[in-house]
């Protein structure tokens, strides 16, 4: 539950920045960098647990960025080896509306939590010589190889079985209970007999 909120505040968060900056970076000529980063935990073999990041770059301005290098050096050595991709990356153009994405995926080599530091993005707009920066969302922390509790999920799956033998069951059960039992009016009706 706390993990789908977190999502839910980072999209929320990344469309706020949108929305916001957009009539910004509409009035001028230039690139609006949005680095988004994205890192889950996925199970590898028994005892090793994966770590999947995901970097987009988003352009929102109304010209392209150019020389664009990506660089998520924040993993350390001792705790997660590279398996595969690579946490730098570079490109040479970024047009306006456009998308870069970067994955790679990492092993954890020990237990604990960890928390990630933000990717620097580093482009060169048309008009200035000198390198802009961009930097993306923190993530939340991991825990690495930590002892999960499984959650509790309603059984969707035995509502759906068992679901329409159960109403029929309890209506049946109701219509006898209405059958069997005395009616109030029928039993005034026989006190006044007597």
């Amino acid at each position: 539950m706390a993990d789908l909120m977190s999502k839910t505040l980072i999209a929320l968060a990344l469309i706020a920045s949108f929305l916001l900056c957009s009539s910004h970076a509409k009035d001028s000529d230039v690139p609006f960098i949005v680095v988004h980063k994205k890192a889950t935990i996925t199970k590898l073999k028994s005892g090793t647990e994966g770590v999947s990041v995901t970097i987009d770059i988003y352009n929102q301005g109304t010209s392209a960025a150019y020389d664009i290098s990506l660089a998520d050096e924040n993993w350390p050595n001792e705790a997660f080896k590279l398996i595969s991709g690579s946490t730098s990356k570079s490109w040479e153009r970024l047009d306006a509306g456009g998308v870069l994405s970067n994955t790679f995926e990492l092993e954890s080599k020990e237990k604990g939590a960890f928390s990630g530091e933000p990717a620097t993005v580093k482009f060169r707009v048309a008009t200035k010589a000198d390198l802009q920066e961009a930097y993306s969302n923190p993530i939340q922390p991991l825990d690495v190889l930590g002892d999960r509790v499984p959650e509790k999920k309603f059984e969707w799956i035995l509502l759906r079985k068992y679901g329409p033998m159960v109403s029929v069951i309890l209506i049946v059960v109701m219509f006898v209970q209405v059958i069997i039992s005395p009616s109030k009016s029928s039993a005034k009706g026989s006190k006044k007999r007597r």
